[in-house]
């Protein structure tokens, strides 16, 4: 039999489909539309083992929808912004603008070659005025509304990427693409006011029934709705300071109140601004951050000072006052009363300053001698050395009750809170999308006009090592209009912005005038399917929600809330890390396994260490470059080890075994196809059976569930069964008719898992591509069924019985047979349980 010969095939079927555009949408708007949507990449210069998954996964999902007769939307575009490019235009003396370009163009030839049913007319690229336009359009849009304003306000601020970061993007105090830690420092900002739908983006997580439970567990805990009590604190003081009010979601826990603690940028700071050991204590506050992560992990610092809280349930606790840089300005009003037993941030801070400690809450309502020592109480309980709360049960109605008899005695008010903080957009770089704001003299902002719209970016040859080059460009940065000079903003949109709407770009990118079609998006929105990593929960998925919340605000015409209806999140391909004895990374490349128990350095004796299997990184140098992989073995056997390995939500283990082992299986299916058109030849008169019809329908059944629920490992399961039944089916005698019309059908079932093959088998039986086959039920029953027999509840055997028996032919059956009559032996049979088709328990 001749081998399949993948280069010579999938170089002619990605010669077919650029030559006929056949993945170009054919819009007909009377059908049903599905819009199959992957994260879009950053072009880092090559596609890498994640990007060949989660393409992949898309990519049989839209082949599968397109058989089925729908419209698909199936595009690609390129998160092409961002400090990546910026550092390396640096380093490698160009401009961003060129590497991003050469970029995309290597990528773009990389994933042509995985043969991918993408809609290539509508590729975006977010570094390209034609998509920025619109972009500073919507920045526009959003400040009319009242949804974007400017404010100095203390940031997360990298000091090796020289920009500031959202919170989202500082991972443990550090930044999350330079892993510098975070330093605060204030700067005038510009806000998205993502905070004004806090509701209605936690409320409308419960409409995603197609997202996954863990994706909408963590944007909920970072929308953070909590439920608490504004309170207002008397204050001792020669300061004229009579009050200073706090949020809490805790006000049960009062009566163990040892101190209040404030941040260092609360409004009373001001009183302190000449204090030289506040001025001291202000600086050590700015090297911990702004994040709660970055705080948790900090050590707690505290600034006494000469103000006296007094506890409203009891006028005799009179606690001190601390500036604490544990506390955020942004959380509720900057200020938390703290009580040490319970909460294990307090009770640090108070350890540290000798405060008391003083338990409130019980785990056992009998033990009222409970005390912390180093680790704080936080779990549920009963109150007690709380006066008249004393005994209730906590968190509940010790909470109910201590509010209410606060706003009795007007001492607090109910309040709801969101942990959510507005999204700050503006970056001190220079390869991002240009803010669309001038200032005149006096510092006041204004909207650049919409006819000179897009800002673009100036040309820069060679990047400065640091800073942003658009504060030095005078030529760009000074404007005039109508006779009054201006000066452009010089800060960038976060990229986040870039991929808050793409989706939406896609639907109408040719679209000179506006950022996207009414009709167009009508049509095509929301996305039906979209394919992505976990790891953009937040960031990236919570910001395109916000999005759609913000375009649709007093907008009748844009009426879509919510972008994506269904979210798959896919798994990280993984592979073995290698270390030399220096500790240093090591690629597969440059390790020799000998018989899988030692590993040594290429060419050399040395051993070197085998860590645990990550993640491919570059950092960690355990990547494998797709395309040698393709150009070992082809598209169709990456495609079909990426899929088979494991559930496509899991991680995948990398192995040449596996890669090696799916290359054989695609020529074992060549082979096979080989010998259905030499039966095809043989043209036999007549049928011997039906059986291959009936196969055919089960396996039909089989791979569309299975497309469906997203078991796609299961599915690579199914071909091998198919694999091995066909082999023996095709010894049986069918007609050129039965055996065409049933192998084309399994063809379209393998189309969208290994479609270069199942393309080049098609041509060589002379059909075209068929729609996505239906299956009847009839043909699926089994003429011979096995039916459970039990005594007593216990399977004593089982019949092989025709379906449909009768129930009275069972107990006939059962009496004739040696084996299970013995367990009646003539007893008196109280009861049986029928059930048609299934199973006969007989209570005797």
């Amino acid at each position: 039999m001749e081998r399949y010969n993948f280069k010579k095939i999938e170089d002619y079927w990605q010669d077919e489909w650029d030559k006929n555009n056949s993945f170009k949408s054919k819009i007909d708007k009377t059908k049903k539309k599905f819009y199959c949507l992957e994260m879009f990449p950053y072009p880092s210069g090559k596609i890498h083992m994640g990007h060949v998954r989660n393409y992949t996964i898309g990519d049989v999902l839209a082949r599968f929808k397109s058989l089925q007769g729908y419209n698909v939307l199936h595009p690609m575009g390129w998160d092409s912004f961002g400090m990546p490019a910026e550092n390396a235009a640096r380093q490698n003396n160009l401009d961003p603008k060129t590497w991003t370009e050469s970029n995309i163009s290597n990528m773009k030839r990389q994933l042509k070659k995985l043969g991918l049913s993408i809609d290539w007319g509508r590729e975006i690229s977010t570094c390209s005025p034609e998509y920025y336009k619109h972009q500073q359009k919507f920045f526009l849009e959003l400040y009319d509304k009242g949804l974007v304003y400017r404010k100095e306000e203390y940031v997360n601020w990298d000091p090796v990427d020289q920009t500031v970061l959202a919170n989202e993007q500082v991972i443990d105090g550090k930044g999350w693409r330079s892993g510098a830690t975070v330093e605060r420092k204030k700067l005038n900002q510009w806000f998205f006011n993502i905070t004004k739908f806090s509701n209605e983006l936690l409320e409308s997580l419960d409409s995603l029934n197609d997202w996954p439970n863990k994706v909408k567990i963590m944007q909920k805990n970072w929308i953070g709705k909590s439920v608490g009590c504004e309170i207002g604190f008397k204050i001792e003081s020669s300061k004229n300071i009579d009050e200073i009010k706090c949020f809490t979601t805790r006000p049960d826990t009062l009566f163990g109140m040892s101190f209040l603690a404030l941040s260092v940028d609360h409004p009373l700071s001001k009183s302190y601004e000449n204090d030289k050991d506040f001025i001291n204590f202000k600086k050590k506050c700015s090297e911990t951050g702004t994040t709660e992560e970055s705080i948790a992990v900090a050590d707690k610092i505290g600034f006494k000072t000469d103000l006296i809280a007094i506890n409203p349930l009891n006028e005799k606790i009179k606690v001190p006052v601390y500036f604490a840089n544990f506390v955020l300005m942004d959380y509720g009003l900057g200020a938390v009363f703290g009580c040490p037993a319970h909460d294990q941030r307090d009770l640090d801070f108070a350890r540290k300053y000798n405060l008391k400690v003083k338990a409130v809450v019980t785990p056992n309502k009998d033990d009222l001698n409970f005390e912390v020592q180093n680790e704080a109480y936080t779990g549920p309980g009963y109150i007690f050395n709380s006066s008249f709360l004393d005994g209730l049960k906590s968190p509940g109605d010790s909470i109910i009750k201590t509010i209410e008899h606060l706003e009795k005695e007007k001492l607090g008010v109910k309040k709801i809170n969101f942990r959510l903080k507005d999204w700050g957009v503006s970056r001190q770089r220079y390869w991002g999308c240009p803010i669309p704001i001038m200032y005149d003299d006096n510092g006041s902002p204004h909207k650049i006009p919409e006819e000179l719209l897009p800002v673009k970016l100036p040309s820069i040859e060679k990047l400065e090592p640091t800073g942003n080059p658009l504060d030095k460009i005078t030529e760009w940065k000074n404007i005039t209009i109508d006779g009054k000079k201006y000066t452009r903003e010089t800060d960038t949109l976060d990229t986040f912005v870039d991929s808050s709407w793409y989706f939406l770009r896609f639907c109408s990118p040719d679209n000179d005038e506006n950022g996207f079609n009414y009709e167009d998006i009508k049509y095509w929105m929301p996305v039906d399917q979209y394919i992505g990593g976990v790891e953009h929960a937040i960031l990236h998925l919570l910001y395109s929600r916000f999005f759609m919340q913000a375009l649709s605000y007093q907008n009748e015409k844009f009426t879509i809330k919510e972008p994506f209806t269904g979210l798959f999140t896919q798994g990280m391909v993984c592979h073995e890390t290698y270390k030399d004895q220096n500790n240093n990374w090591l690629s597969p490349e440059q390790v020799t396994s000998i018989n899988g128990k030692k590993y040594l350095k290429n060419n050399t004796s040395i051993e070197i260490k085998v860590g645990s299997s990550e993640s491919m990184s570059k950092s960690k140098k355990n990547t494998i470059d797709p395309e040698n992989i393709i150009k070992s073995y082809g598209a169709d056997s990456v495609r079909l080890f990426i899929l088979s390995d494991s559930p496509p939500e899991k991680d995948v283990q990398w192995s040449e075994e596996g890669i090696i082992s799916s290359y054989k299986f695609i020529q074992k299916l060549w082979t096979l196809h080989q010998k259905i058109i030499d039966e095809i030849e043989k043209n036999h008169s007549e049928d011997s059976n039906n059986s291959l019809i009936k196969f055919t329908n089960k396996f039909i059944k089989k791979i569309t569930q299975n497309l469906e629920n997203f078991n796609y490992n299961i599915i690579i399961a199914n071909i091998h069964e198919m694999h091995t039944h066909m082999n023996q089916e095709i010894n049986n005698k069918y007609t050129k008719k039965t055996l065409i019309e049933n192998y084309a059908k399994i063809l379209t079932l393998l189309e969208p898992i290994v479609p270069h093959l199942a393309n080049e088998a098609f041509k060589e039986i002379g059909v075209n591509k068929i729609s996505w086959p239906n299956y009847d039920e009839n043909l699926i029953i089994e003429d011979i069924i096995t039916f459970v027999i039990q005594i007593n509840g216990k399977k004593r055997g089982t019949l092989a019985v025709k379906m449909n028996v009768s129930e009275v032919e069972i107990l006939k059956m059962i009496n004739q047979d040696e084996i299970l009559k013995k367990y009646l032996n003539e007893k008196e049979i109280k009861k049986k349980i029928f059930i048609p088709n299934k199973l006969m328990n007989i209570i005797i």
